[in-house]
């Protein structure tokens, strides 16, 4: 990919145009998609309107592509990460997110799975 000529106090600096604030853009998905397991976020992303816009939603189901093996791997938390990606590909379920009930059930599901066997 060619190189970006950013001008700095008068003197040409190289940028990569696929890094942003230092960071890949794919780190910033693989961030951005395990946000997404946090069903409080869920629920900020759906009262701030987010789901609302067709490109947002395409956005997510870009998102997707962490379903395969070879990026799978760089999750911390696939399951609950997956899970919250299949649910936001529903219409319906996007539309119930901004439901203080159905976030807190999320939200006590995951707490315990994540501490069954303790």
């Amino acid at each position: 990919m060619a190189n970006v000529q950013a001008q700095t106090n008068g003197a040409a600096k190289t940028r990569d145009p696929e890094f942003y604030a230092g960071f890949s853009r794919f780190e910033i998905e693989c961030e951005f998609v395990q946000s997404l397991s946090n069903p409080l976020y869920i629920q900020h992303l759906a009262i701030n309107k987010y789901f609302d816009d067709p490109a947002f939603v395409a956005y997510l189901d870009y998102l997707n592509y962490f379903r395969q093996p070879e990026y799978l791997k760089f999750l911390l938390y696939p399951g609950p990460t997956l899970r919250a990606l299949e649910l936001l590909q529903q219409e319906q379920f996007r539309k119930d997110a901004i439901n203080p009930g159905l976030i807190e059930a999320m939200a006590r599901e995951g707490f315990e799975a994540a501490t069954a066997g303790l």
